[in-house]
């Protein structure tokens, strides 16, 4: 389980993007928002820091594989449950950081110059192809029995 981690966080710089989806640098500093929001989370009472970069692991392995909760709780030895847990915190806790927000849609576009052209197709010309209707062609079941 740990040697996972360890395994990965070895590994070089192109190796550890090419396996997480993100360089390290940015890996290091997505996990020190998550301490600090343990730490906050613990300081309010409860339990103590576990492995951090564990469960920032496991959320990259998500993110990057698309892999069920179920296999990758396995790979880590948590249950199913803890695993979905554990990414749903990972998420909200990144959502929430001012660091990894994405600007929205108005940001994006105020940015750019460049003209975008739209095609748009009118179907509502076209006819539908379906097959004729035909009475005579069709077999009916008597319904009265005699």
């Amino acid at each position: 389980m740990v040697e996972n981690v360890t395994k990965v966080l070895s590994k070089s710089e192109e190796d550890f993007k090419r396996y997480a989806g993100v360089p390290k640098w940015l890996f290091w500093e997505m996990t020190a928002e998550l301490v600090k929001a343990k730490h906050e989370k613990a300081s309010k009472g409860g339990r103590k820091t576990k492995l951090i970069c564990r469960e920032m692991m496991m959320s990259l392995c998500y993110w990057r594989e698309y892999r069920t909760y179920y296999h990758i709780g396995s790979d880590y030895g948590v249950s199913e449950s803890n695993c979905w847990k554990i990414i749903k915190w990972v998420e909200d806790t990144l959502m929430k950081s001012e660091k990894f927000h994405l600007p929205g849609k108005a940001a994006l576009l105020e940015g750019s110059d460049k003209i975008r052209k739209i095609n748009l197709t009118d179907g509502s010309g076209c006819e539908i192809e379906r097959p004729k209707k035909n009475r005579g062609r069709t077999i009916r079941e008597n319904t009265k029995a005699t």
